[in-house]
């Protein structure tokens, strides 16, 4: 063997060494699914002590953090939805801030802005950019729909490019980013509906409805109690951007991505394999945004189940909050 032959030989074998296995690679992915589907129960656990029912809300909005997506939440003013966020970011060891949108609120009220102060070590007056709310880990955008459409087109840039612009300089969002985005369904007067493009960019939109009689019941005994429920983090910010990146390694099959493909193109009235309601009553159907969506949050969905392969049912599960406001 000459010694180009064996350095080449050599080389191989270091790299053999350092790849790891498909099998090791696999068991990884599984141990960590496990941990994610065990933190998920503990998540619930943890929630139940100051969230009465909400079941799927909860669901859907944990979905939808490790899927690395955003959600509006569409109810009633006075159904926890402060308190949801406050607590799924107390558990998630996040920053929170909730950001109360009206007609008089400006992008700098968001983003921040630029002011002049006194340089401690110069002594020297000059602009430094003081950061707004939307630095923090989850931001709940309470009553998006009461901002003008340039306030609300500072948050729907910052959601999608993960940043913010001000005097000319990017300034990063630290990760993980998310937002919930609330609107009331019954008041229409004063507000400023979100265009379509802008709300394609919403992961999830989550339905939150009025408890059932006994959840009433329980939320009348639990508040006029005085007891004070302490809420304890179940997982760090560390762990939550690592099991972001385990969700894209979930498996799907390719019959369920054609069933995705098939589910999406038949919401579209051109389409030839549309049904007939579609075709009479639709005027526009979902982007290829609501494929990517649907097979992210199904990977998502199955990682906190403890599954390592999405199913049909996955699918299925979040089918709604994922088309509703795409048609």
């Amino acid at each position: 063997m000459t010694k180009k032959a064996a350095k080449k030989a050599t080389t191989k074998k270091k790299a053999a060494k350092k790849a790891p296995s498909k099998a090791t690679t696999d068991k990884s992915i599984i141990d960590d699914v496990t941990k994610l589907g065990i933190a998920n129960e503990s998540l619930k656990a943890e929630l139940r002590k100051t969230i009465v029912g909400m079941d799927n809300v909860i669901e859907e909005t944990l979905i939808a953090i490790f899927s690395r997506g955003h959600a509006l939440l569409e109810g009633v003013p006075g159904l926890a939805k402060t308190l949801l966020v406050s607590s799924i970011a107390e558990c998630l060891s996040l920053s929170f801030k909730r950001i109360q949108f009206t007609p008089d609120l400006m992008p700098s009220d968001i983003t921040g802005s630029e002011l002049l102060q006194d340089d401690p070590v110069t002594g020297k007056r000059q602009f430094q950019f003081s950061k707004g709310p939307i630095f923090a880990n989850m931001i709940l955008a309470d009553e998006i729909n009461r901002t003008p459409p340039k306030t609300q087109a500072a948050l729907l840039e910052a959601m999608q490019e993960k940043k913010v612009s001000a005097g000319g300089d990017d300034y990063k969002l630290d990760p993980p980013f998310f937002v919930l985005a609330t609107q009331n369904p019954l008041e229409q007067e004063g507000t400023y509906s979100l265009p379509e493009a802008q709300l394609d960019r919403f992961m999830f939109k989550i339905n939150v409805d009025y408890p059932s009689f006994d959840e009433e019941i329980d939320i009348m005994k639990s508040v006029t109690s005085g007891v004070t429920n302490a809420m304890n983090s179940v997982i760090k910010k560390a762990e939550i951007l690592r099991m972001q990146d385990v969700v894209s390694s979930i498996h799907v099959t390719p019959h369920l991505y054609q069933y995705v493909a098939t589910l999406v193109r038949n919401t579209r009235p051109d389409e030839e394999n549309s049904i007939d309601a579609v075709k009479n009553y639709v005027s526009w159907g979902c982007g290829p945004r609501a494929c990517l969506n649907l097979i992210t949050g199904a990977k998502a969905r199955a990682a906190l189940h403890g599954n390592v392969n999405v199913s049909l049912d996955d699918i299925k599960a979040i089918a709604k909050p994922v088309l509703r406001h795409r048609m």
